[in-house]
Order: C-alpha cells, then sequence, then structure tokens
C-alpha cells in the first residue's frame, strides 16, 4: 500500500532515540544530570533514560561503542496488526529488514520490528510496549516531561521524504525554504524533520519541557553548568516552538523545546514555505544569528553506524 494518498499513518509517535557514543561514562552523566533525565534501567554498557513526564520506558538511550552512531529512531504503532501489516508493505517494496516482527527483549517489551531506511539508517516500529507511571511536573520543574522530535541530515531530502511519506504515512507539515522538511503522522507538526546535509547523520534531538518558564529554567540551568548555547533562546516560525540547543558531551545537539505547534484540522492543512531569514528563523529575536559553531554541530560528522544493526 501506497500511504502517501492517504491521510493514516499506522505511526502513532516518537517512542525513543538510541545513540552510541565513545564516552559512554560522560554521556550517563550529562543524561542523568544536568539535562533532567533519569537512568531507569542499565544492561552493561547500555543505559535507558525516561522523562518523568513520559509514560514511556524510556525516550533515550544510550549505548557505549568505539565510534559515535546513531543506534536507532523509534516510533511507536497502534497494534500488532498494524506492525505486521506495515512489515509486509516494506518486505513487498523491497525494503531491507534487520529484525522480523516479534517479541521486544528491552524494558517494557512489546511487540515489534526493525528495517533500514534508503540511506541505512535503523528504524523500529513497536506496540504494546508497557508503559511506566508518568506524573505531571510541577511549575517550575524545568526537565523533559517527553521526546518532542528528531531532525535527520540526507544527502538526498527529497527521496528520503518520500519513502517516509509513501511507506509510513508520514504528511509534509512545512518547508524550510528547500533544504528541511518537517513531517507529521498525528497532531503534533513534526516528530521528524528531514535536513539537507553533506552526510548521512544526526542532526538533533529535541525534548519538550512543561511551558515556557521551565523551558526557560531549564536553559538557564544548562548554562549555570557551562554549557553554553549553540542557539537560542528563541522562537521557530515553522512548527511555532521555542529552542534552545547545547551540544551534548558525544559531540550531538540537543534541544529544549516548548508549545510545538499542533494540526487538529489535518484535511484542510496547507504545507507552508518558510524563508530562512533572521524573522522567521527566531520570532522573539532573542537567540541572535546562528552561530558559526552552530551548523557544523548540526551537520555532525559522518554516521557510522550506516547500514549496520544495532546489537541492542
Amino acid at each position: 500500500m501506497d500511504f502517501s494518498t492517504s491521510p493514516h499513518s499506522p505511526i502513532t509517535h516518537l517512542r525513543y532515540v538510541a545513540i552510541a557514543v565513545p564516552d559512554y561514562a560522560a554521556a550517563v552523566e550529562f543524561n542523568g544530570g544536568v539535562w533532567g533525565l533519569q537512568r531507569v534501567a542499565e544492561d552493561g554498557n547500555v543505559s535507558f533514560f525516561a522523562a518523568a513526564g513520559s509514560a514511556e520506558q524510556y525516550i533515550l538511550r544510550v549505548r557505549y561503542a568505539p565510534e559515535k552512531r546513531l543506534d536507532l529512531i523509534a516510533f511507536g504503532a497502534e497494534n500488532a496488526a498494524s506492525v505486521d501489516a506495515l512489515a509486509e508493505r516494506l518486505i513487498a517494496a523491497g525494503v531491507r529488514i534487520d529484525r522480523e516482527p516479534g517479541a521486544l527483549d528491552t524494558p517494557g517489551g512489546g511487540y515489534g520490528f526493525r528495517f533500514f531506511d534508503p540511506e541505512g539508517r535503523l528504524v523500529e516500529v513497536s506496540c504494546y510496549v508497557e508503559q511506566r507511571a508518568a506524573r505531571l511536573l510541577e511549575p517550575r520543574e524545568s526537565i523533559p516531561r517527553r521526546l518532542s522530535h528528531v531532525v535527520i541530515n540526507s544527502t538526498d531530502i527529497a527521496a528520503t521524504k518520500a519513502f517516509y511519506e509513501r511507506h509510513l504515512g508520514f504528511r509534509l507539515s512545512d518547508w524550510l525554504e528547500d533544504h528541511m522538511c518537517f513531517l507529521r503522522t498525528r497532531v503534533d507538526h513534526h516528530i521528524l524533520a528531514i535536513s539537507s546535509g553533506p552526510h548521512v547523520a544526526l542532526n538533533h534531538i529535541s525534548f519538550e519541557m512543561r511551558g515556557i518558564d521551565e523551558y526557560m529554567r531549564g536553559s538557564g540551568r544548562l548554562i549555570r553548568h557551562g554549557n553554553d548555547p549553540l542557539w537560542g533562546p528563541g522562537r521557530h516560525g515553522a512548527g511555532d516552538n521555542t529552542f534552545t540547543y547545547f551540544l551534548d558531551p558525544g559531540g550531538n545537539v540537543v534541544e529544549y523545546t516548548t508549545e510545538l505547534e499542533k494540526i487538529h484540522d489535518d484535511e484542510s492543512w496547507i504545507p507552508r514555505r518558510f524563508e530562512a531569514t533572521p524573522e522567521a528563523a527566531d520570532q522573539w529575536g532573542t537567540g541572535g544569528l546562528i552561530t558559526d559553531a552552530m551548523i557544523p554541530a548540526m551537520f555532525n560528522e559522518p554516521d557510522k553506524g550506516l547500514w549496520t544493526p544495532s546489537p541492542v
């Protein structure tokens, strides 16, 4: 089935992002410390981090590896029938499958499968993962509430976009000129964005905060701990969300955000095209121009894990 003409995607949400880094200890300390996640499980050189406000078992997985890589991007699906049907469609389309649908042996269990997208990224789709006890964050509690979105760099943005639309049912929300597209499957303006880059790599991972005050307090906490922002605080045009970008110990860009735009009337939505002007990049004008460090940081290093299964 071609999802490009269908309004319904089997993908419900972004479940977690998994990365591998050489300096594992520093990554564990950063994410479980100043960044504000909870280390809920570990298995050897793998740590699982949850957000207090999210029912997901974990939203970030960090693994030790000699070379940095994006291990995988994991999406949720409605049920086992959706998982099986999606796997069958991908196999019929000649997509390379890494793991056939079956029981998952990671925290929370569940049922899912893994495949490679056209540029060699590993993607997981799962359902029936046991939920954890989430809680409402308190006012001024400046820790991530949930995972917001992930952005990937592509050397062929048109082909990568077409794959996620046709095979996974993603829909285009907006363009930033012709070098970044924002894709959704439900009401969130984007859970995945694709940016044009010189090589295939992770661009950044974004974490949603409770509100504007908590977002600013979290940004300030990072600054007070010696983590200068790459860019922000500010507010984007596309997505209408706030942003402060930082560099984690592994050299990956991570973002605090809040108030991402919602698209409730899916059928009538007409994708917009934003220009790369200072006003469109930052509506508030508080973040300043993109720093010299921002663009190379978001380009990141070429991903060393393409077309390679993750051991976990």
